[in-house]
């Protein structure tokens, strides 16, 4: 059924595009010719426990895009050479290459995209459709959004509501490299399998939007796979060393009605966020998060060249059970023995995987704080962030400094240091994420 209403509605948005030029009167915009831009900069980040030196690249990014009657193109290629996580890398990658057809209040594009939804800055639960490789460590952390190839359509209803439909044919998931945590001498990860590509495992999603007076607040939908993800355990395998374990990556589909709001206030503004996720078959596989809720509440306040940004993030986990410890069996029989450390390997992967989906307890409690100062006419740049989970009591710190020393030349340093308690995620991606790092950026 899900494959017949993907096909419809594929079929649907192909048929719309097609004839939008007769529905909707043609908007002929001045014309442009193409527009050329990038960067090149060097980057290092290093200090942690497990590397010296995390990163050490020299990167190129070459932009364009284009503009002219109704039709349109973005395109971003970068080229990277150096070392992560020592392992010496050289790659060319797309960043955003795409087509947009504008026949006046209807657009269609087509191609590799980012697409951020939500109105709340770095926690967003109603941003499904955007990827992120958590393990490129760089300044700005803009540059871990991955993109998609995807159809993307957008119909202006009136001057000040909007509905947008997006079509994601083949699933990409976020880069977590749990291989590089400490789990144990016997533990390692496979590589995982992808959903299948077929139309019946791709991802749509929609969203109606309306910016009004005053207020501006949007209403979404999503089914799909959920580009953030947890691991299962595949059968333990005994040794004469002990257990060996090996672990994958694991894909699950998940349906997401969201909400998000901006509110201008006298002196701050008011953004919220808001979805209710819904999953099958948590209750058997570890790597399934139950349904839940999560929100994100935040006020910033700005006044000249400073801003303060503080959001509450929070979560409620559905139907939430805790897990149970298995019990050390009180004799020495081997197939007892071993049959305990077969469940005691399970309870640790199963309690592991709530700490990624935040689900560890029934109720999520989370705080953050960013501070940024401009000064010396806007040529530096002083920011702060702080991160505090109450529940798992996991924290994390960012400062950095930005000097704008040419209108085309920057510098930029900074130092990131996270610590939560053994077993949780900041416990082991502190060992390969605290550090310090500076870059040196000239744009064209």
């Amino acid at each position: 059924m899900r494959k017949i209403i993907t096909i419809v509605f594929l079929i649907q948005l192909f048929w719309f595009s097609a004839g939008a030029q007769s529905l909707f009167e043609n908007t002929v915009s001045q014309q442009q010719g193409p527009q050329w831009n990038g960067y090149v900069r060097g980057m290092g980040y290093g200090g942690g426990v497990d590397h010296d030196y995390a990163s050490l690249f020299g990167e190129f990014s070459l932009q364009s895009n284009y503009s002219t009657g109704n039709v349109a193109f973005v395109a971003d290629a970068r080229f990277l050479s150096g070392y992560i996580f020592g392992e010496q890398k050289t790659t060319l990658q797309l960043k955003e290459a795409y087509a947009t057809y504008q026949p006046g209040k209807f657009s269609v594009s087509l191609g590799q995209q980012i697409v951020n939804w939500g109105k709340t800055d770095g926690f967003n639960p109603t941003n499904n459709i955007t990827p992120n490789n958590y393990f490129f460590l760089t300044s700005n952390a803009d540059d871990q959004k991955l993109s998609n190839f995807m159809l993307r359509t957008k119909l202006q209803l009136t001057s000040g509501i909007n509905w947008e439909v997006i079509a994601i044919p083949i699933y990409r998931p976020s880069v977590y490299r749990y291989d590089l945590f400490d789990m144990g001498t016997n533990v390692s990860f496979a590589d995982a399998v992808l959903p299948a590509k077929k139309f019946d495992q791709g991802s749509l999603a929609t969203r109606l939007s309306f910016e009004l007076k005053g207020v501006g607040f949007s209403l979404s939908w999503f089914n799909g796979y959920d580009p953030f993800y947890g691991f299962m355990v595949n059968p333990v395998v005994w040794t004469a060393e002990g257990p060996s374990v090996i672990n994958s990556a694991a894909y699950y589909r998940k349906n997401t009605v969201g909400f998000d709001l901006e509110l201008p206030l006298r002196w701050l503004i008011f953004r919220a966020e808001a979805a209710v996720n819904f999953t099958k078959d948590h209750e058997t596989a570890m790597s399934i998060p139950n349904p839940g809720a999560s929100a994100v509440a935040a006020l910033e306040y700005m006044h000249g060249n400073f801003m303060v940004l503080l959001q509450y993030v929070g979560g409620y986990t559905f139907d939430y059970k805790a897990l149970t410890q298995p019990e050390l069996p009180q004799s020495n029989n081997p197939l007892e023995l071993m049959a305990y450390g077969e469940k005691l390997i399970f309870y640790e992967a199963a309690q592991f995987n709530r700490h990624i989906f935040h689900q560890q307890e029934e109720w999520d409690h989370a705080f953050s704080l960013t501070a940024r100062q401009q000064l010396a006419y806007e040529t530096l740049e002083l920011t702060a962030t702080g991160y505090y989970n109450l529940t798992s009591e996991e924290w994390m710190v960012r400062p950095a400094i930005v000097w704008n020393a040419a209108e085309s030349l920057s510098l930029s340093l900074g130092a990131q240091w996270m610590k939560g308690n053994d077993g949780t995620v900041f416990s082991h991606a502190s060992k390969l994420m605290n550090g310090v790092f500076l870059e040196l950026k000239t744009s064209f």
